[in-house]
């Protein structure tokens, strides 16, 4: 199931495979469902590609094992679940503040705790960008094809080596089993970047200097080198060392959040599907967003102008695309297999007066194109 071309595949391997095109050859986890064929792909491949892999006993001795194999240099990436991706927070926070890329792919499932370890959820929404403590930035992208779990992978390195910092795969187990068609492209030069090397003297070196703009992050070379630093979860100063200055501490703080937040035209993206005529709107994402385009397409042959805002980046939450959508159409629905954790910030965007309605389960069950239609049928024409 390696190389380039054209591949039948479930959404779990074309992540893994997305992963070793980008480079990554590192990865440290523990099995987990509906994510173990990340983990044993990763075991079958990475050995033949130069890399490693290592079973870890929990969690979170994965999320620390790839933090550091990210700071020796290696890109590294870990697969989980809702119970195990709650154990990472605490080690994702240390990446955080630490400044260190890496790339946790988190298959949501029903919850809370062991839930519905096989059903389907997008209950995690809300936990991937605030699970762990503290003001900070994340990314998440999320997939709702095959196609994507391939693709999404490649960007999510791309994204964390140039801002230094984790990035959330915050896939499904509806996305992550499905098989489909998937081309496992070559990623551009760009895509696979590495992060790049200091080119001041190892005495000059700042490994969090910080650029007023945000729009340059300081380069990270490989720990145990002739650039010697220090990688703490404590507050630091540029060089590394303590730093608990109300000052810095802000200016820290402050930076952790402005890197991603002044860069969202870098990370943001989302997919309109109809949306040029559009009366009414959908806003959805993952598998989710499957059902959606099909209401799309149903609604249309019976005559509504109904259309489709896909979130394939869910942190920074596009608030540009949406507040825009909602300026110009009557009302909006968010379909999503949770209680409305994405709605509640398109309700937040919602300066306009319009009905923004959601379709929420936590059942275990998909949302069907019936359900959508039915709720939009029930709607102010």
């Amino acid at each position: 199931m390696n190389g380039q071309g054209i591949r039948f595949a479930s959404g779990n391997e074309a992540i893994a495979e997305g992963a070793f095109a980008a480079g990554a050859r590192f990865y440290a986890g523990y099995p987990i469902t509906p994510s173990s064929e990340i983990a044993e792909a990763a075991a079958r491949r990475l050995p033949g590609l130069g890399g490693m892999y290592v079973q870890m006993e929990d969690e979170l001795s994965s999320m620390a094992a790839i933090v550091g194999a990210s700071a020796a240099g290696k890109k590294a990436f870990t697969a989980t679940s809702g119970p195990g991706f709650s154990l990472m927070q605490e080690n994702l926070g240390m990446a955080v503040m630490g400044e260190i890329p890496c790339v946790v792919v988190n298959v949501q499932r029903s919850g809370p705790s062991t839930g519905m370890a096989t059903k389907p959820a997008q209950g995690d929404v809300m936990q991937a960008r605030w699970g762990t403590h503290g003001d900070h930035g994340i990314i998440a992208l999320a997939p709702s094809s095959v196609q994507d779990c391939y693709d999404f992978a490649i960007r999510a390195f791309s994204l964390a080596e140039r801002f230094r910092t984790p990035v959330v795969l915050l896939a499904d187990a509806a996305v992550a089993k499905l098989k489909e068609r998937v081309e496992y492209r070559t990623p551009s030069a760009e895509e696979i970047a590495g992060r790049p090397f200091p080119s001041c003297t190892p005495d000059q070196f700042s490994p969090f200097a910080v650029d007023p703009e945000e729009r340059v992050i300081a380069p990270l070379p490989p720990f145990g080198g002739e650039y010697v630093f220090r990688i703490t979860g404590s507050m630091h100063n540029e060089k590394g060392g303590q730093g608990a200055s109300p000052a810095n501490a802000d200016r820290v703080i402050r930076h952790l959040t402005g890197k991603i937040e002044r860069n969202r035209s870098s990370i943001v993206r989302v997919r309109e599907y109809c949306l040029e005529d559009a009366e009414w709107a959908l806003i959805s994402y993952g598998c989710s967003a499957r059902s959606s385009r099909a209401a799309v397409r149903e609604a249309r042959k019976n005559g509504r102008a109904l259309g489709l805002l896909e979130l394939t980046t869910l942190w920074p939450f596009p608030d540009e695309e949406v507040r825009s959508l909602l300026s110009r159409v009557k009302g909006a629905v968010v379909p999503e297999l949770n209680l409305g954790q994405a709605a509640g910030e398109v309700r937040r965007l919602n300066d306009f007066g319009i009905p923004v309605l959601g379709i929420n389960r936590v059942d275990g069950t998909l949302i069907s194109p019936k359900e959508i239609l039915s709720v939009l049928e029930e709607a102010p024409a």
